[in-house]
């Protein structure tokens, strides 16, 4: 009896010195890990600060662009230039565009990346410009098959383009990566190119991120892309009409042809008793506008169709665009001014919005 608990208590500390080098080795494996994963994230840290010294913030670098080939670059949208009012501005335009001119294949577009990547929509429109039938499968799902699309629809659009001393922004990589810059540089392009209907915001510029592979370090820089100039830069997309000899050349004479068209909207809306004495500005919110078209077409307009007595700016925009559906339901083309134009007073805009009405209803009584 009494030799057993002498043999506990010499069994007792070796139990203990067993345990004590057990937790001992695996303490140390998980320092030994723990300083190996700091070193790790030290050398990644080490490798980003030198592979992205002049990334701006806020701009992330995707996996994939760390996998680039020596010399090979790629280009992505600032975020904050894509948040850029009017770079919006511009994207709605383009996409309005776009489906006002597919509207009888039923496409509609929503998302300029998502849906022109893959060339379906790309040569749709194209077709639809030119009126020319390219030789495409209708249906391509395979990242192959895309590109091979893309392909022909871009050597179509180059081919047109270039001749004219256009600077080919755009490629099949490019669209297919789905590259937001190069997609509006091909969609300007082709709008101004076939003198599209529309006018689009001017000097729109956007920040682009630049990151090259060189001797095996991913280099970024931040460039300035000219999307938009000026009106009468940009390729004859609107050309200049009477109303810009007018005014460059002889201001003198606006006045008569303003008097003429004042005469002439209130010949009708004083059916109303309403009158107008400033063009720019008392047809900016889009009312007389509508009224105006329904005593030219005599029907009544529906005051749940339109604001009254609108108040902001997107409720002017809306009366306007209005205005304009009314005009071509009429049987009159598309205008060239923007609704954002008239509302914002820009005189040329809305001299050429009436004088169309003008000349289409100076007969009628």
């Amino acid at each position: 009896m009494s030799g057993t608990p002498a043999t506990s208590a010499t069994m007792q500390p070796a139990k203990m010195k067993k345990d004590e080098s057990f937790l001992g080795k695996l303490g140390g494996t998980l320092v030994r890990k723990k300083k190996s994963k700091e070193v790790s994230d030290l050398h990644e840290e080490g490798k980003n600060a030198i592979n992205a010294p002049l990334l701006p913030s806020g701009t992330d670098i995707h996996p994939e662009d760390t996998l680039l080939e020596e010399n090979a670059e790629r280009i992505m949208l600032d975020p904050t230039s894509r948040e850029n009012l009017k770079f919006k501005d511009l994207l709605k335009v383009l996409i309005d565009w776009i489906n006002s001119e597919l509207e009888e294949e039923r496409i509609i577009v929503k998302d300029l990346e998502e849906d022109c990547y893959d060339g379906q929509v790309l040569q749709k429109l194209f077709e639809k410009l030119s009126g020319r039938k390219l030789n495409v499968a209708e249906v391509t799902q395979s990242e192959i098959g895309q590109k091979q699309k893309l392909q022909t629809v871009l050597e179509a659009v180059n081919d047109l383009l270039r001749p004219h001393g256009w600077t080919i922004e755009w490629s099949v990589d490019s669209i297919h990566s789905k590259n937001l810059v190069a997609i509006v540089y091909l969609l300007v392009a082709l709008a101004m190119h076939f003198q599209a209907p529309i006018r689009l915001p001017e000097h729109v510029s956007v920040q682009v991120v630049v990151v090259k592979k060189r001797e095996g370090i991913l280099q970024t820089a931040l460039v300035t892309k000219e999307l938009t100039s000026t009106t009468e830069m940009m390729m004859g997309r609107f050309e200049r009409d009477a109303f810009d000899t007018l005014l460059d050349h002889a201001p003198d004479k606006l006045n008569v042809v303003k008097t003429s068209l004042i005469t002439f909207v209130n010949k009708h809306l004083n059916k109303l008793n309403l009158e107008v004495t400033e063009l720019e500005s008392q047809f900016a919110d889009g009312v007389y506008l509508i009224l105006l078209m329904g005593l030219l077409e005599d029907y009544f307009v529906p005051l749940y169709n339109f604001f009254l007595t609108p108040e902001s700016f997107e409720q002017k925009v809306h009366n306007v665009a209005f205005a304009f559906e009314l005009m071509q339901d009429g049987g009159l083309k598309k205008p060239k001014a923007r609704p954002e134009d008239v509302v914002n007073l820009n005189l040329k805009s809305t001299l050429r919005v009436l004088y169309n009405l003008f000349t289409n209803y100076k007969n009628t009584e």
